[in-house]
């Protein structure tokens, strides 16, 4: 009882904590911003430690996280292989492959009307289909290494890649075209010059979008084969063999992993589009 009363009385402390940062002169300050999710997180850490052993809670169910950190420390080499072949092989590659060909393929469109109306549906549709349909597909055909998982993920960010792209490469005015006319400029120095960079918050919200599902997709992919190593075959194995919390560490791995990427394609979007009003 004593350690429910404890996690209850630093959840409100952190809770007042976050609050007076939130509203506080500082509030705009990078390190204020920093210091918000950071004790948000450590404080849901520490309730969830105390609430685990105050009720006694069976560790198959939910483990503690003393545990999960125990197993990462004890399992590195594990974890690291893992890691390398979900994210580093299956996941980037995919992601890096599926956003280089919707790229491509939105400029093709975007020079024909007809390719443009007709890719957008497709995409759609093509976006909709379940991966746990389209994994073993892959995996048939391309065989249980990250060949496979790779495949998956590129059919995954494609879509959504090439929809914003092609919806921002249609972002510019009239104005601004018949200026570069004008100029006498072509379709390449205005695509170039004008539209590619018109487009740019649309693409990296297409980028953004993908890094989540790139993860998702390598993962489930492992579901339905697989070498015996990788972060989807690890979590099945783990969860059948009962041991919560080596599944509970993979899945650590993986968002930490997907926080960094998102995080480098909002760095690199800040870079690109400093001048676009969301960034000011």
């Amino acid at each position: 009882m004593m350690m429910v009363v404890l996690a209850c009385v630093l959840w409100a402390l952190g809770w007042w904590l976050n609050v007076r940062l939130a509203n506080g002169p500082g509030s705009e300050q990078m390190a204020v911003k920093l210091a918000i999710p950071l004790i948000f997180g450590i404080t849901i850490l520490i309730v969830w430690e105390l609430l685990v052993r105050g009720f006694g809670v069976n560790p198959v169910i939910l483990p503690a996280p003393s545990s999960v950190i125990s197993r990462m420390s004890g399992e590195g080499a594990i974890l690291w292989a893992d890691f390398r072949q979900t994210i580093l092989k299956g996941a980037l590659s995919g992601y890096v492959i599926g956003a280089g060909a919707a790229l491509v393929v939105a400029v093709i469109a975007d020079r024909s009307d007809f390719l443009t109306r007709g890719i957008l549906p497709v995409g759609s549709f093509m976006a909709a289909l379940p991966i746990v349909g389209t994994a073993p597909i892959f995996v048939k055909w391309l065989g249980s290494d990250w060949e496979s998982k790779a495949a998956v993920v590129a059919v995954m960010v494609f879509f959504p890649i090439l929809v914003n792209t092609v919806a921002g490469l249609k972002d510019t005015t009239v104005m601004q075209r018949d200026l570069m006319r004008t100029y006498g400029a072509g379709y390449w120095p205005t695509l170039l010059k004008l539209r590619l960079p018109a487009a740019m918050p649309f693409i990296f919200n297409g980028l953004k979008i993908g890094t989540t599902l790139a993860l998702i997709g390598a993962i489930v992919a492992e579901f339905f084969g697989s070498p015996t190593v990788g972060m989807g075959f690890r979590i099945s194995t783990s969860f059948g063999q009962l041991a919560l919390d080596m599944v509970w560490a993979e899945i650590v791995v993986a968002a930490l992993a997907g926080s960094a990427l998102y995080g480098l394609m909002t760095l690199a979007e800040k870079r690109v589009t400093f001048w676009h009003p969301s960034q000011r």
